[in-house]
């Protein structure tokens, strides 16, 4: 069966830019969130990675026009998910949600759909466990910004079919993805690392060994990392980062216990650009 359709619920940071690539892959796209005003939000986004897009040469305008053309915003699930071939879920890292989420689009799609959650830290498996289709169920973790983000973890949680796993390699090629397999652990292989990276840096910076912006110049420039890991964290969010770490401490052992000064920023209500103020001030919020 040729894929045609692809649903992403959940229109945030991450849910915009997976509807972006697969609208642009050639996917009728189906992108829904409970509010209107965030997707109209992630609608007016979308046109303007598009515009970058084109303004970078990674896509001519007509083809700009079309995925645009191609992308639908439904404020209704039953409605997404209608005809969906493919269906991704991008919503907050909160297992009760994802859970309840899981149930309500096993209930509502085909048998034969596949159903990806982009989490980055979350059990896969335990997902899967709450559907009727766990060999259907697998992890897509996409990276921040989506749009010019190359890689794609394809997460293997207990029951996921070998067809499931080829079928979802195929959705992310068509995105312009490459493609990693990774059986089912806490973290997978990137947020592990990146998260020691992160927590690290925010022990560092703890300790006064120097600054926030003198230990980013020297995670880019030393180490070749195109953001550092306080910009990052900023990007992503600290209060997704302090999660991400409480579960693999959780999960994993001491070596990921969260640093004292993230959970401080965190309780202070400096989770990074989304508010305007986290490591670094921004004046507003992004």
């Amino acid at each position: 069966m040729t894929l045609q359709t692809v649903a992403v619920i959940g229109s945030g940071l991450m849910g915009r830019g997976i509807a972006y690539c697969a609208a642009a892959g050639g996917f009728r796209t189906a992108l829904h969130d409970v509010s209107a005003e965030a997707l109209e939000r992630a609608r007016s986004r979308i046109r303007t990675d598009l515009d970058e897009g084109v303004a970078r040469g990674k896509l001519e305008p007509p083809e700009a026009t079309a995925a645009l053309e191609r992308l639908s915003l439904e404020p209704e699930l039953e409605s997404a998910v209608r005809g969906a071939d493919f269906v991704i879920e991008a919503v907050p890292e909160d297992i009760g949600l994802k859970l309840a989420t899981f149930a309500r689009l096993d209930a509502l799609c085909a048998e034969e759909v596949v159903l990806a959650s982009n989490t980055s830290a979350l059990s896969v498996t335990e997902i899967a466990a709450g559907t009727r289709r766990p060999q259907r169920v697998l992890g897509m973790h996409f990276f921040n910004p989506v749009p010019k983000m190359k890689l794609v973890e394809i997460v293997r949680a207990l029951d996921t079919s070998d067809a499931a796993i080829a079928a979802t390699a195929e959705v992310a090629r068509r995105m312009g993805k490459e493609t990693v397999v990774v059986k089912e652990s806490p973290g997978f292989i990137t947020s592990r690392i990146n998260a020691m990276i992160g927590n690290e840096a925010f022990l560092i910076l703890q300790e006064g060994v120097a600054t926030a912006a003198d230990i980013d110049k020297a995670v880019k420039l030393g180490l070749n990392h195109p953001m550092g890991p306080f910009e990052m964290a900023d990007l992503v969010g600290l209060d997704t980062r302090l999660a991400v770490l409480e579960f693999l401490h959780k999960s994993l052992g001491e070596k990921y216990r969260p640093a004292p000064l993230l959970v401080e920023h965190v309780k202070a209500g400096r989770l990074g650009r989304k508010v305007g103020r986290g490591v670094y001030d921004y004046g507003e919020k992004s």
